[in-house]
Order: C-alpha cells, then structure tokens, then sequence
C-alpha cells in the first residue's frame, strides 16, 4: 500500500517490519515514533555521536562575528541546534540551508525565510543563485569539521572571502552488546535508513563481522545517488533510494 505524507496509525504501512534508524544518537526519538506509529519496530542504532564545539568560547566568538556576514550557509540541522546554544541567532545576513530540515530548525530559532534549494545536498545548494557571484563576498559556512569538503571548496573556488564556523562535531558511537545482540535477530525484511555517508563508515568500522553481515542483509533505504553508490560499496545488495533525507521520504522508501 503506498505510504501518503498523512498515513496514520489506522492504516500502518510498514506491516511489522524492523526499521533500524542510524541518526546520532540522542535525535532518532520522534523518527522512532513515527516507524511505531506507522505499524514497525524501531530499532536505534547510531552511527554517529554529536557533541558541541571543543572551545566553545572560541565558536561563539567566531559566531558573533559570523552573524554579521553577508550569507551564511548551514549544513544541518545539528549545525542549528548547537550554533543556538552559544548564541541567538539574530542575523540580517542572507541565511542558506541545506536541506528542509535545517531550514525548520532555523525557522524554530528566529530565521524566518531561509533559502533552501529543491535538491537538498551541496551540489543542489551550489545552484542556488545567490551563490552565483560571491567574489569577495564574506560568506561563513555553519557546521562540523570533516564531511565531503565540496562547499568549501566550490565557495573559495568561486572567490569568497569565506569563514569556516565549527560549531560541533560528530564522532564515532558508542555501540554496545545490546545493539549486535538486535543485530544478530535482524530479520531479512527488515529496512536501514540511511542519510550520512560518515554514519555507514562508523557501523562497517565498529561493528563485529557477523552483525555486519546481518545488517548487510536488510535493504538500506539511502537519501541520495551518492549513498547508493556508498552503500553498494560497503557491501549491501538491495538498495532502496527516497526522495530526501525528510522523515516522511525515507518513510514512503521503507515502506514498498
């Protein structure tokens, strides 16, 4: 049965499938919610763990004067959350997102009207137009250290006088017995939801062989061609791509 953006515990779509969730730790609560709601059995397993900046003196001063550049750029919705911990994010810069889910965040903490673009990954927020022409324009990038390197790339390549703001950091979880004993169990229906590359490589690193090989053996539920093709290298055979990295999208994935 296809899965409609208002299904509703009514008519569960996910028909008692295991849905293993790999958001950091801590954030996969409501996306756990939505799977029970939607007929399934949330199973956590983080492939990331998020924490604030190193020196957090240090980012909110450079997040002040961020505040008063012309465009800044935000990476996630992490990058939000934790950029509003060191200070309100009152700004009259133009403000980017890089997907809809950091443009929420935003909207949640005092950004009205942040520019998102319709393909919601770096390359998709390079078209935008106000990224055209930005030579000599200050321009601070919101996010963590590490990741692909494209914008900061693409950005210094196009001339901008650009800020790198980090404002926290992911690492490597914490995986425990618990999570390769539910591995272990892991049914072949079940479905992995997937939507950071640095997430996929944590669980191939930590994970113990024969868990890994359960895992493997679900189909993986990837927000983009690039997961797919990451996905497919790190050794899992059915492969399922949603629209986005949105909760709904992976959802309406999981569900076929």
């Amino acid at each position: 049965m296809p899965m409609g953006r208002q299904a509703s515990v009514d008519n569960p779509v996910l028909h008692g499938r295991t849905v293993v969730i790999t958001r950091p730790a801590g954030t996969a609560t409501a996306l756990a919610r939505r799977v029970r709601a939607l007929g399934g059995t949330p199973l956590l397993l983080p492939g990331l763990a998020l924490r604030g900046a190193a020196d957090a003196g240090a980012a909110r001063a450079g997040l002040l004067a961020a505040l008063g550049d012309q465009l800044m750029i935000f990476s996630s919705p992490a990058a939000v959350s934790h950029a509003a911990t060191l200070a309100p994010l009152r700004t009259a810069s133009t403000v980017l997102a890089l997907g809809q889910g950091t443009a929420r965040a935003l909207r949640r903490h005092g950004i009205p009207s942040p520019l998102v673009p319709a393909r919601q990954d770096s390359e998709g927020l390079l078209e935008l137009a106000q990224l055209q022409h930005i030579k000599g324009r200050r321009v601070t990038l919101v996010g963590a250290p590490g990741g692909r390197g494209l914008l900061r790339q693409q950005l210094l390549a196009r001339g901008a006088t650009l800020r790198e703001l980090h404002v926290y950091r992911r690492l490597p979880p914490r995986l425990d017995r618990r999570h390769v004993d539910a591995l272990l169990q892991l049914p072949d229906s079940a479905r992995m939801l997937l939507s950071s590359e640095e997430a996929l490589q944590n669980l191939c690193r930590l994970l113990p062989a024969a868990a890994l090989a359960r895992l493997q053996a679900a189909t993986v539920v990837v927000s983009s061609a690039r997961l797919a093709t990451a996905a497919q290298r790190a050794g899992f055979g059915r492969i399922v791509r949603a629209d986005s990295a949105l909760a709904d999208d992976l959802l309406q994935a999981a569900a076929r």
